[in-house]
């Protein structure tokens, strides 16, 4: 794999070519990956898989006529036949108003902020595949051990590195390095057709940071265990409640509608929403780009603009959309340094280290004074409507009954409109950051539930 400099300078490269052959502005992006994988099942090596990975993408201007072409084979032959075709394409497509590269004078400029993303920076080496799989075996020992558990879908270890840069033709080139671990463990309990299955993962940009193997498997068996013989719930109007590794998915919706081509296209449930309140005046979200070693940290976003911690939602009220270039224009805004951009296509927008605040009080305090409601440990299915709000989905968990989080359930709806349960939403106070994005566990009043 080349060096982030040399990704950089390779991505500048063809963006010259680019220039050099007609094109009026051009950016570019080179990515590659390195990964080994390796997987055990009831303590027996399963797979063994290594990947590499290199590609370089292509964006070309011909006045508002825009293409995009993209590549995995990085010969002189090769990449003089993108440019030529890449331009070629974008001669035939259709003008485009609001398509172009970011702003100059918003471009980042000088060194990158540090952000610790790679483990392997300062002399350290790749895990070996026996380490990997050592790993693996004793998170799904710890797993199969736990007293109830009956069968294995395995454990499971990872160890990458990637190197992504960006080059445009009005100033700017970058690139950085980051490794990625993982470790997890999935089991079942109970026999025949009533197993239920549960999981645990860790997962870090330094190794040293990963969970134990042990603590990881221990929690997936206890899950696993937990949801044996589920009961059924009743329907009705009900107090839901959210385990934190369900719960993110509200905010994955919240992103949606405010992201640049929701608004524009006038295809958000949010889209008069804007420096309102929106959710309850003790909810603040945040995205934070420059978390160090963070699992979505950034040093410039997709455009190669510079990349800041923002409050999306503070004291409950809509701050800002999430806007790139193209969006920015189009609302006659300004981006915000929330592009992201693949090998392929034109920008689009994605968060980096997204998470709702803590509250101010433990989950036991959150369902105390409850009566009758559930807890919310899975989500199936899609059914949510970004234009309405509308939210339905499939759900498993636990039933809440006088305050106590009691038996599994399963089989059941959770259904409601997305722009009242934001207003009706409470978090607890146990906010960990696990994930990519993160919330704590989450109160909802008012929603349906519908028993299978």
């Amino acid at each position: 794999m080349l060096t982030p400099d040399q990704g950089r300078d390779r991505a500048a490269a063809i963006v010259s070519r680019a220039r050099a052959a007609g094109a009026d502005a051009a950016d570019a992006v080179y990515a590659a990956d390195t990964s080994l994988d390796i997987s055990v099942r009831l303590g027996a090596l399963e797979d063994v898989g290594r990947s590499e990975s290199a590609e370089l993408g292509l964006r070309v201007f011909v006045g508002k006529r825009s293409a995009s072409v993209s590549t995995s084979d990085l010969s002189d032959d090769a990449l003089t036949a993108l440019v030529d075709r890449a331009i070629a394409m974008a001669r035939e497509a259709p003008e485009d108003a609001w398509a172009g590269l970011a702003p100059a004078e918003r471009l980042m400029h000088g060194d990158p902020p540090l952000l610790d993303l790679d483990d392997l920076a300062k002399g350290g080496s790749e895990p070996s595949p026996e380490a990997l799989r050592d790993a693996a075996r004793a998170a799904e020992d710890a797993a199969r051990a736990v007293a109830g558990v009956t069968n294995s879908e395995g454990g499971s270890a990872s160890a990458s590195r990637s190197i992504w840069a960006l080059a445009t033709s009005h100033g700017f080139a970058a690139a950085y390095a980051a490794t990625g671990y993982g470790l997890s463990a999935s089991v079942l309990a109970g026999e025949g057709g009533a197993m239920v299955r549960d999981y645990a993962y860790s997962s870090a940009r330094h190794r040293r940071a990963l969970e134990a193997p042990e603590l990881i498997g221990t929690r997936a068996g206890e899950r696993a265990v937990a949801r044996v013989n589920p009961g059924r719930l009743a329907s009705g109007p009900m107090t839901v409640v959210f385990d934190p590794r369900v719960g993110s998915s509200l905010l994955g919706h919240l992103i949606g509608a405010i992201s640049g081509q929701a608004i524009t296209r006038k295809t958000s449930f949010l889209l008069e929403a804007l420096g309102t309140q929106v959710f309850a005046s003790g909810v603040t979200v945040l995205d934070d780009p420059h978390r160090p070693h963070g699992l979505r940290s950034r040093p410039f976003d997709g455009e190669g603009l510079p990349v800041s911690p923002t409050a999306i939602i503070e004291a409950g009220m809509l701050e800002r959309w999430l806007l790139d270039s193209a969006s920015a224009r189009q609302l006659g805004l300004e981006p915000t340094g929330h592009a992201a951009r693949g090998v392929s296509g034109a920008p689009g927008v994605s968060t980096s280290n997204l998470h709702m605040a803590a509250g101010h009080v433990p989950p036991e305090t959150l369902i105390a004074d409850i009566t009758d409601g559930v807890f919310v440990t899975e989500l199936i299915g899609m059914g949510v409507n970004g234009v309405t709000g509308d939210y339905s989905r499939g759900a498993a968990g636990f039933r809440i009954e006088r305050g106590e989080i009691t038996g599994p359930v399963a089989e059941f709806t959770i259904a409601g409109n997305l722009k009242d349960m934001f207003l009706n939403l409470t978090p607890a106070n146990d906010l960990e950051f696990r994930y990519g994005t993160n919330v704590p566990t989450l109160r909802i009043e008012g929603m349906t539930v519908a028993s299978g």
